[in-house]
């Protein structure tokens, strides 16, 4: 989703959205409703992205960037790493991993889901494949999401284990998200660091990972998950309590951007890590092609060495190219399907992690 706010007089505001019909039918609707007729730079909106499109507005108007109305950017760069990996035996997870540092990415990100044995072979082919100097995220959320197979807390605690001499960044959703106590339990063995996050539905749940100490690194995705103002109270939490942050982003270099304005407010040692998909195209490694990620900014993104180096112009810095509006036009339905074998089930899926899956019909 694009988020787009325009004026009378033809100024215009942009940001990413959730990628779901509920949430295009109540920022038409309802949000809509309640802007029409006011003055852009006094209003305020429901957090989320109509609030990120009208800071962009105002930050156009100001002929500043939106780091700029949010406190302010401690830092021109923030670190990004490359997120890919899925439905691959072992040995593509090994090679798409070295293409991925090979890109100049400091870590990378990958799903497994192939079997206890084959995951945990897994890691251990990608850290032969990229040495000891890039970090290597493991994204387990498949591993509670595979009905009458799903991993046991039990198996789970042993591949944690299994996987820690090789030095994970991070592992990533191993349990149900809705189990703090679970995640606290596992958290306090210090197998290896733990992440979580994206999946939660409001702010209460990140208050309450943070109480239980369920994780070392908390995630958020701005768009879908309450945008600028919640992620200013979490970082704030995060900061007070010594922990560390890193942003869900999966969809378009529009959402990594708009994120990015946000963590560079912040030092490093509070807001770490970006996730940039990495798709594939042509001569390049990654997961699907997505063309409409690179697309819908006018210009790309500069990225040295895996970091993002932040545009000087105003609003987002980058322009978007309203082009894609006509090529990509929007697709009703679930994001994707998913098959299960055991029971024998489709669910459907959401671009919104904090919405659960649902049987499809």
């Amino acid at each position: 989703m694009v988020v787009r706010v325009e004026t009378d007089m033809g100024r215009k505001g942009y940001a990413p959205g959730p990628a779901h019909q509920k949430a295009a039918d109540e920022i038409n609707g309802r949000i809509r409703q309640s802007l029409l007729g006011r003055d852009p730079m006094r209003v305020s909106s429901p957090s989320g992205p109509v609030q990120m499109a009208l800071l962009d507005l105002k930050a156009k108007f100001e002929g500043c960037a939106v780091s700029e109305l949010l406190g302010g950017a401690k830092r021109k760069t923030i670190k990004l790493y490359g997120s890919a990996g899925m439905y691959m035996p072992p040995q593509e997870y090994a090679r798409e991993a070295a293409a991925i540092a090979k890109m100049g990415f400091s870590a990378y990100k990958m799903r497994p889901g192939l079997g206890p044995d084959q995951d945990l072979e897994t890691v251990r082919l990608m850290r032969e494949a990229v040495g000891p100097n890039v970090g290597l995220m493991v994204d387990a959320h498949t591993w509670w999401r595979m009905g009458d197979r799903s991993y046991t807390p039990q198996l789970i605690e042993e591949l944690a284990r299994g996987m820690a001499p090789y030095n994970l960044t991070w592992l990533e959703e191993p349990l149900p998200p809705d189990d703090h106590e679970a995640y606290a339990r596992l958290h306090e063995q210090k197998i290896v660091p733990i992440a979580t996050g994206e999946h939660e539905h409001d702010e209460k749940g990140f208050d309450d990972l943070i109480a239980k100490k369920a994780a070392d690194y908390l995630q958020l995705d701005l768009p879908c998950q309450g945008g600028m103002e919640v992620a200013k109270r979490l970082f704030a939490k995060i900061e007070k309590e010594k922990l560390k942050f890193a942003f869900h982003s999966w969809g378009t270099t529009f959402e990594v951007l708009a994120a990015a304005h946000l963590g560079v407010c912040w030092p490093e040692n509070v807001v770490e890590w970006l996730e940039y998909p990495c798709y594939s195209k042509p001569g390049r490694a990654g997961m699907y092609p997505f063309a409409l990620a690179e697309e819908i900014l006018a210009q790309p993104l500069e990225i040295k060495r895996g970091v993002l180096q932040m545009p000087s112009g105003a609003g987002w810095g980058i322009a978007i190219n309203e082009a894609v509006f006509e090529k990509y036009p929007f697709i009703p339905g679930p994001w994707s399907f998913f098959e299960l074998e055991s029971p024998k089930e489709t669910v459907a899926v959401t671009g919104d992690h904090s919405v659960k899956w649902v049987t499809a019909q």
